[in-house]
């Protein structure tokens, strides 16, 4: 999910192209949440995100960074999240794509839940490879519920369940719900069209690639791709081509109205949590796993450290702490989540992890955001980093990606894999420098501006020394 909501309207929105976006329940959500403007995946692809904030480490220390293997394989024995609340006596239960599901996360990461798992069934009928999207007539979706309506359905369910025990202090719970969408296809009820009357929907302002771009950089969007009726296109999925117009415009129509769809789903589940007297005493955090390129530069899905697609929302409700809404432009990651909910709790905190922590079963690579929570303007990261991997004639490489208040500047090495996952920085395939004071949409690649030497030098040398030295003052 891309942080396309009216909170995020101004600077950090991701696009100056939209139409009026409707989600009024994560906007509701975020008038009693700490909304965070600038949040940054470490990695903008479903399983290496999610391990990554559900462990609190980095993909550099996860070793994921595909859809197939499962840290607790290639990194290490990690706690993760509800795993840490349910040694913590909490029922920990989970739903829908909270891990990325199958072998990518031992199916589900068993150990982190009390529960048995649940997915919505029937999954398959909605999710088929003729159509990248499909609006869902009424009659059909009410014979076979929308895999997210089934999802908060037993998020209903479960709540109801929970309820008691919680309220009279038995038993706490942490419940972790997953939805879909905005995820291709985007399936989603067609009565969502109407909140974006074709008219109201635009193509993007900038369809070429960014201007010097190395080609490393750049990824075939082959996910869209895959499906039939992109297909049929025939579209090369290289730089500076694009998708006709039509089919752009009816994509983003599309993602528009998943996004829409979502919001609804969500509404009902923490509509239920007021209805069961649970809301003043829940804390509730809400997150997509990366962000999402909807034709800007020409690109489309994630898989690249550009900014559409490592910036993504989230937002965290704490009772008594951020009811009256609270908002920050301050620079932080999803790794940051795992330590915030372990505070905000009132749990044992988490220790910082040293550099190797292969052996550690709990430690974090984030920072609690509750700082942030009694000042939202407080000094905190002054940058924070993202990473993606690609291969080239049998490399292996890694894009890393630092992000400060002005700058995102990303380096293309080589990269050594199993056993050591190191960066060969002597090895370079590209290098990158956006200044998104002057160039916000990263149009224009500044890395051999002569007039940009200084600036590049210092972001050379502030990525290479990495994360743990702008950890925030707290």
């Amino acid at each position: 999910m891309r942080p396309q909501l009216p909170v995020y309207y101004g600077p950090d929105f991701p696009t100056p192209v939209h139409p009026p976006m409707h989600s009024p329940n994560l906007d509701m959500l975020a008038g009693r949440s700490l909304l965070l403007k600038r949040a940054y995946v470490q990695q903008a692809v479903c399983s290496p995100s999610r391990t990554s904030l559900l462990t609190g480490r980095r993909p550099d220390t996860t070793h994921v960074y595909d859809l197939v293997k499962y840290f607790r394989n290639v990194g290490g024995n990690f706690t993760t999240i509800p795993e840490y609340f349910k040694q913590n006596g909490y029922r920990s239960i989970g739903m829908g794509k909270i891990f990325h599901p199958g072998r990518a996360s031992g199916k589900d990461d068993p150990i982190s839940w009390t529960e048995p798992y649940f997915h919505a069934p029937n999954l398959g009928r909605y999710s088929v490879r003729n159509n990248s999207w499909r609006a869902v007539p009424r009659s059909e979706y009410e014979a076979l519920p929308l895999p997210d309506t089934q999802i908060a359905d037993n998020a209903i369910k479960v709540l109801r369940d929970v309820a008691p025990a919680a309220r009279s202090g038995e038993k706490n719970f942490f419940v972790a719900v997953g939805f879909h969408k905005p995820h291709l296809p985007f399936v989603f009820p067609e009565e969502f069209l109407s909140a974006y009357p074709i008219e109201s929907i635009h193509l993007p302002d900038n369809e070429f690639a960014p201007v010097n771009m190395p080609e490393i950089a750049w990824v075939s969007y082959g996910e869209l791709r895959a499906y039939l009726d992109i297909a049929r296109l025939n579209a090369s999925g290289n730089p500076n081509t694009s998708l006709p117009n039509d089919v752009v415009i009816n994509l983003r129509r599309a993602y528009y109205s998943a996004l829409s769809h979502t919001d609804n789903e969500l509404g009902r589940v923490l509509q239920e949590l007021e209805n069961l007297g649970l809301a003043n005493d829940t804390i509730v955090s809400f997150w997509g796993d990366h962000g999402w390129q909807l034709g800007e530069h020409g690109e489309w899905c994630k898989h690249t450290n550009f900014e559409d697609a490592v910036h993504a929302p989230m937002m965290i409700h704490v009772p008594g702490v951020t009811d009256k809404g609270l908002v920050t432009e301050r620079l932080t990651e999803f790794v940051d989540l795992f330590p915030t909910l372990v505070e905000a709790a009132e749990l044992e905190p988490l220790p910082l992890c040293p550099e190797n922590s292969d052996e550690i079963g709990l430690c974090r690579e984030g920072t609690s955001l509750m700082p942030l929570m009694r000042d939202p303007t407080m000094e905190w990261k002054e940058a924070v980093f993202s990473q993606y991997p690609r291969s080239k004639n049998g490399l292996s490489i890694m894009g890393y990606s630092i992000r400060t208040d002005q700058y995102r500047y990303t380096e293309w090495p080589g990269f050594s894999g199993p056993p050591a996952y190191k960066p060969e920085w002597e090895n370079m395939f590209g290098v990158e420098l956006y200044d998104h004071d002057t160039d916000p949409e990263e149009n224009y690649n500044r890395a051999d501006d002569p007039n940009y030497a200084t600036i590049r030098n210092k972001l050379r040398d502030q990525l290479r020394t990495g994360w743990r030295e702008f950890l925030p003052p707290v």
